[in-house]
């Protein structure tokens, strides 16, 4: 439970820097923390103790195995999440050229 506690809490600590910062490097890495604590708490939501792999091989006993599909849902979060913060690196670098500067305050003053 404690594991799961700790993963929220990674993910209000992405949530305050979105809110609550005004430079758009921060905002764009706690966009990041948001997206690995989400991840963190799939494969902590699949993960089950003496579990095995799940490949089924003939002749051996069933046994309790591992959820795959968190792994791959993570797995298509990360690239989905790289994406994302590529774009907005992108969007970033061009406010940068444009107005001079990262903070969002000054770039909605601006406005040209």
């Amino acid at each position: 439970m404690t594991v799961y506690l700790l993963c929220f809490a990674l993910f209000l600590v992405g949530l305050y820097g979105v809110i609550a910062k005004r430079d758009l490097i921060k905002i764009i890495l706690s966009i990041g923390i948001m997206g690995y604590a989400v991840n963190l708490f799939l494969i902590l939501f699949a993960y089950k103790r003496d579990a095995i792999y799940p490949i089924l091989t003939p002749g051996a006993a069933p046994q309790v195995m591992v959820d795959p599909l968190p792994q791959a849902l993570v797995l298509t979060s990360i690239v989905i999440e790289l994406g994302t913060t590529a774009l907005l690196v992108a969007l970033a670098v061009r406010l940068y050229q444009k107005y001079g500067t990262f903070d969002i305050t000054k770039i909605r003053r601006l406005r040209g």
